[in-house]
């Protein structure tokens, strides 16, 4: 079980073969590496799978391979989404084995991955940035000194909400504790991979980012960004996995209102609970949660119900498809206030 969504084994891979599965996409949520959240919300587990498998299906008719099989209604086939009326929350998919690291003497030992072949998820995260916004990690790396602009590819310091003349690509940790950000060459020396699959997943990387741009500017959202993940096969080829292209793998901005799940993540961080979270990162990165000893409390109603809305909106929007009927976006959103306490 995730976060966000659990993952049911119908069969497991094994050395070089694949293995096959399926997302049970939740109405859970999770903020900063936290786990799941108090609160549920509501219709968000139809709209991120069928958000999901919508791009899985625009990029493989694009040629980029992808571990997606099809979204899985009442009657348990997997079908495409032109085969599909209903939202459905599960998504069947082809698996990849996971390799843990090790832990040795408090720090993640990856050498194992020097020996792999094939049939396995990279553990990175592939960040893309095409704007940056206020809360964005790239300013606290900055005020702290483990990323400087050269490693930006700008010649001054950023402001918040700064459109970038061309993306930004970033790589962090996928499998460790909480995340945390690698130069490439760090992140090609743990995942051992060789620069040519370094340089592939970069150029997958700034396709998707290019689609979903492309997909959701027609809704009027500023496309900011979004992460992705990637796995090889049995032969070594490049795929991507888990999911991508909704509110919770990206950020997405309506006239300046975050429509993802940044309105709950601004929440959290004016609490108690998230400066204990920030202070037991600090401390301790492999086992920082036994450190925290408040809950995170719950999200205010109305926050609540606008973020409800606003992944229901997404979903029909980016599909084109009333899956929810929900109001557009505009409609959502007028009259709304990130005062929301």
């Amino acid at each position: 079980m995730g976060s966000v969504k659990d993952l049911e084994v119908l069969e497991e891979p094994a050395g070089l073969r694949e293995g096959r599965g399926r997302f049970h996409f939740s109405d859970r949520y999770s903020v900063f590496d936290w786990g799941e959240m108090p609160d549920h919300i509501e219709g968000k587990g139809e709209a991120l799978c069928m958000m999901g498998a919508h791009f899985f299906e625009m990029l493989a008719s694009m040629g980029i391979a992808n571990h997606y099989l099809g979204v899985v209604g009442g009657d348990g086939r997997a079908r495409r989404l032109n085969e599909v009326v209903e939202p459905a929350r599960v998504m069947e998919v082809k698996l990849l084995r996971v390799i843990e690291p090790d832990v040795k003497g408090g720090a993640y030992d990856y050498s194992v991955y020097r020996k792999e072949k094939g049939n396995f998820l990279i553990p990175l995260e592939i960040i893309y940035r095409n704007s940056l916004p206020e809360g964005s990690s790239v300013f606290r790396r900055l005020e702290e000194g483990s990323l400087n602009v050269e490693d930006l590819g700008l010649d001054r310091l950023p402001k918040p909400g700064e459109r970038l003349e061309s993306p930004i690509l970033d790589v962090s940790t996928k499998l460790e504790s909480t995340d945390r950000y690698l130069d490439w060459e760090e992140a090609m020396e743990i995942a051992g991979l060789s620069r040519e699959e370094v340089e592939r997943i970069k150029e997958i990387t700034l396709k998707v980012n290019e689609l979903i741009t492309r997909s959701v500017e027609p809704m009027g959202l500023a496309h900011q960004d979004g992460k992705v993940e990637f796995g090889f096969d049995g032969a070594r080829n490049i795929m991507l996995v888990d999911v991508l292209g909704t509110p919770d793998e990206c950020r997405f901005e309506y006239g300046g209102m975050p429509v993802s799940k940044e309105l709950a993540r601004m929440f959290y961080r004016d609490t108690e609970w998230s400066r204990e979270v920030e202070a037991a990162k600090k401390t301790n990165r492999v086992d920082w949660k036994r450190l925290v000893s408040l809950s995170p409390p719950l999200l205010p109603p109305r926050l609540k119900e606008l973020i409800t809305l606003l992944y229901q909106g997404c979903c029909d929007g980016i599909t084109g498809r009333p899956y929810f009927n929900a109001p557009p976006l505009a409609q959502i959103l007028a009259g709304s206030s990130l005062d929301l306490k």
